[in-house]
């Protein structure tokens, strides 16, 4: 898996998912991959994150010291890995943005066969994660991409709850994951390495 290039997108409004794919950094890195940690850029205005504490302080903590992500990222990627929370059984809109701009590259058929796999997270167990994740995935679909998700391939999937299209956590209003950390950190580095697992089978490693 050493040769594995591996792109982690996430959007993150108050950190979790930032950590999560902190986690998934780690994960693969140790597993020998060559990483690119990459966050979408913030589409809502100041006023907006400025009604939430934690929005604004996570933005301006991360906005000059994590790079943004770019579609060029998703062409040099053998597998990519995606993190963001829910909204409303969907993914946030400035994810949507970001997907919606890969157009040119789906054209020329150069997202087919990337390894593909997500995380999320909600307010509570049944805040739409399932939901999230197998939306997100349907573009997936259309790009011609390998669906890489956990499913039920290790225990590690049960102790974060047992979601077997993608690692997800529930979070207080101060985006604290509420479930067992440990055991989410777990989850997140089986789905990182099976990720790789797979991608290494397209890439010949």
């Amino acid at each position: 898996m050493s040769n594995v290039k591996l792109a982690i997108v996430y959007y993150s409004s108050t950190g979790t998912n930032y950590k999560m794919a902190q986690w998934a950094e780690d994960a693969a890195r140790e597993a020998g991959a060559e990483v690119k940690l990459a966050r979408v850029p913030e589409t809502a205005p100041m006023e907006a994150m400025e009604q939430n504490p934690a929005w604004k302080e996570h933005y301006l903590a991360t906005k000059d010291t994590v790079p943004e992500a770019k579609v060029d990222d998703l062409d040099w990627a053998d597998a990519i890995i995606f993190s963001a929370p829910t909204r409303f059984g969907n993914v946030p809109a400035q994810l949507k943005q970001y997907l919606d701009q890969s157009g040119g590259l789906w054209f020329q058929g150069k997202l087919i066969n990337k390894v593909v796999s997500a995380m999320t997270s909600a307010q509570n167990p049944h805040g739409g994660q399932e939901a999230t994740l197998l939306n997100l995935y349907t573009t997936m679909f259309h790009w011609g991409a390998i669906i890489a998700a956990p499913g039920y391939t290790n225990d590690a999937i049960f102790g974060a709850g047992g979601n077997p299209y993608g690692t997800s956590v529930s979070v207080d209003g101060e985006a604290n994951i509420k479930d067992d950390e440990e055991a989410a950190k777990a989850a997140v580095y089986h789905q990182v390495n099976r990720t790789l697992e797979v991608a290494s089978k397209f890439t010949g490693e």
